[in-house]
């Protein structure tokens, strides 16, 4: 994958290619993937969708099909090839050598983004161990120096290793090194928490869709300066600030945490599982849907199964509809606060828009109510909850 490029330096051309086969919810305009590209520094500038029954074992797309990619490659000036889906790692080194150019899936696109936009030690340690696992599938693609490589003492006595096993044997090692480090910082932070326990803190997390505007609203809870942009995984490691919620309710504390997405590769979720610990150990989930994307119903639900990956799944939660300032004038709320039905549960619901603060007041007040349950459930005044 092409490195995060300068100002100076021209973004690589990039086709991207996606594969129908059949499932629900396929992306037909390639739109988050190219919306991944753009975040990665990469130009997407043309896209091609076919479908399919089940993959090519050898080319995952079949040698029609490559061939159409390749042409359409040359004619765009495109430098790398994207697809949409997960490739093995036999399926990228064969049409690797099909095409004449580079390929990437999904998921080296995700862990490029990660790997630009982690900043705190914990979270590049996450990243560059999520980055080796999946490179160790993967060693064969670009090493042409596989002969057996001669034995040391005694030069003929023994085959030797091949090299691609003293790179497995490296890789390994480095994996093992960076588990140690990540679990000294995860000791760390497991400290932090316990103290946050014991000081019978109202935690609140926020988690939600990739780009649908956490830290936009984090930063208008908590007046921080949070970095908030529009694009995917703008933020990546956890941010965590106290938030007065008023007279009887006190102050909580409130974790902005990574975005999640469809198909978020596992080594990932296994990596971050650390970090999103702040989900699974909170008392309230804020999950923050984008209410102007058509798609946010599958969006909620991508949300919902990484939840349950991480043991979330049955933390409370107030499900904040943001950006309704985006929303046509007919298709706005005509309240601000609902309840909304999802997986057999009733949730409460609020519209909001944190970049011009409509509907804030709002959710403070709900959130405020849960502090002052969670105050009362712990032998201190308070009122009665609103979910339980």
């Amino acid at each position: 994958m092409s490195p995060e490029v300068s100002s100076q330096v021209a973004p690589a051309r990039v086709l991207l290619v996606g594969v129908d086969f059949g499932l629900p919810h396929f992306d037909q305009e390639l739109e988050e993937l190219g919306l991944l590209a753009r975040s990665a520094g990469l130009d997407p500038v043309a896209r091609l969708v076919c479908r399919r029954k089940v993959p090519d074992a050898a080319l995952f797309v079949g040698s029609g099909k490559a061939d159409e990619i390749a042409e359409l490659a040359s004619r765009q000036g495109a430098v790398e090839v994207l697809f949409d889906q997960t490739l093995s790692p036999a399926q990228q080194r064969n049409l690797e050598r099909h095409l004449q150019l580079p390929v990437y899936d999904r998921t080296m696109l995700i862990l490029e983004i990660f790997a630009q936009r982690a900043r705190s030690y914990e979270g590049r340690l996450q990243v560059e161990l999520a980055r080796l696992q999946y490179l160790s599938t993967r060693l064969v693609r670009r090493w042409t120096h596989l002969e057996r490589q001669r034995g040391g003492i005694g030069a003929r006595g023994g085959p030797g290793e091949r090299q691609i096993e003293l790179d497995r044997r490296m890789i390994g090692e480095t994996i093992k090194r960076t588990r140690e480090r990540l679990v000294k910082v995860q000791r760390q932070r497991a400290t932090q928490r316990r103290l946050r326990e014991r000081r019978d803190t109202f935690c609140v997390s926020l988690v939600g869709y990739t780009n649908a505007g956490k830290s936009t609203l984090f930063n208008a809870l908590v007046k921080a300066q949070a970095y908030a942009a529009d694009q995917l995984f703008a933020t990546l490691d956890t941010t965590t600030r106290r938030i007065y919620l008023g007279e009887g309710a006190g102050s909580a504390s409130l974790s902005d945490t990574v975005g999640f997405i469809r198909d978020l590769p596992h080594g990932l979720i296994d990596a971050f599982r650390a970090t999103l610990r702040e989900a699974a150990d909170a008392d309230l989930l804020l999950h923050v849907v984008d209410a102007a994307n058509p798609t946010y119903p599958e969006q909620i639900a991508q949300v919902q199964q990484v939840l349950a990956e991480i043991g979330a799944a049955q933390v409370a939660q107030i499900l904040v509809f943001n950006k309704i300032d985006s929303l046509a004038a007919d298709a706005r709320p005509v309240a601000e606060c609902d309840d909304y039905e999802l997986d057999g549960r009733r949730l409460p619901r609020v519209f909001v828009s944190a970049r011009t603060g409509e509907g804030l007041a709002t959710l403070r007040g709900l959130l405020a109510t849960n502090a002052r349950a969670h105050a009362l459930r712990h032998g201190q005044s308070g009122a009665t909850a609103l979910i339980e």
